[in-house]
């Protein structure tokens, strides 16, 4: 089956290339790769008529071009301030983006999808408590830990959340909040250890460093040098790099004062 031609207006195409680039934005934020990011979006405005698509994308900032007979040229950016890991909207987005391509909706439509999966659920305070209580127990007992530590380290694992929680609000750098988190659960596991030293401080903190640890975008970074996309790689491995430290300065700042 031939699949219909489209021939859009100057408006029509402008109104498709914000919504792409929409949906490519979320994708980013959300932990796709650059090259799945730029993918997604040449092959959605390919699929509405586009002749040549030029996509750049980088970890911060994505730029595409389209142009066609039709419509002519048409140029937009979007600045990406802020990365927040949710795979379940970005699971989402690709089964949108994959609609756009094979069954081609009109952009009423995908206006509607996109403010759909603006307004997914996500984890409340108590869950994510729990997750990180989880992520803590279990690295302890991971690393070698007693369950009397791994109990600590998962009480701990809630005070980080809910330090983080109280700072969210606040206009922080995601560097300094790290060395902030850091701080604070460097010395609720320091306190536990001087008051009962049947606790193992090392093991302990080790469960409370991975809930900080950037894993997945070393992961990333890896998987974008592997790409040839090495400037996005080169800029997600800096940052993981940087937030390494600030744990353990955070951790450092801890231990020095108590």
């Amino acid at each position: 089956m031939k699949r219909k031609k489209l021939r859009l207006t100057p408006k029509q195409a402008e109104h498709m290339l914000f919504n792409v680039l929409e949906i490519g934005s979320r994708m980013l934020v959300s932990g796709a790769e650059v090259q799945r990011v730029e993918n997604s979006i040449y092959r959605m405005c390919t699929a509405y008529g586009s002749e040549t698509t030029e996509v750049f994308c980088m970890t911060y900032m994505i730029v595409v071009t389209i142009s066609s007979k039709q419509f002519g040229t048409i140029t937009l950016s979007r600045r990406i301030h802020n990365l927040s890991l949710n795979l379940y909207e970005l699971l989402y987005l690709n089964a949108l983006s994959r609609r756009m391509c094979s069954t081609l909706p009109d952009m009423k439509t995908v206006d509607q999808k996109i403010r759909q999966i603006k307004v997914l659920p996500k984890y409340g305070p108590i869950p994510s408590m729990l997750i990180y209580a989880l992520i803590s127990s279990s690295f302890t007992i991971f690393f070698g830990g007693s369950l009397p530590d791994a109990a600590v380290s998962g009480m701990i694992g809630i005070g980080i959340r809910c330090v983080e929680l109280l700072l969210q609000p606040l206009p922080l750098n995601r560097f300094l909040l790290v060395v902030l988190l850091s701080t604070v659960s460097g010395c609720m596991a320091a306190s536990c250890v001087y008051t009962n030293t049947m606790f193992s401080l090392d093991k302990i903190s080790i469960g409370n460093i991975m809930i900080l640890i950037p894993g997945l975008m070393f992961t990333n970074c890896i998987r974008e040098m592997i790409s040839e996309n090495m400037l996005s790689g080169l800029t997600r491995l800096l940052e993981a790099l940087f937030i390494s430290s600030s744990i353990a300065i955070g951790f450092a700042i801890a231990y020095y004062l108590l």
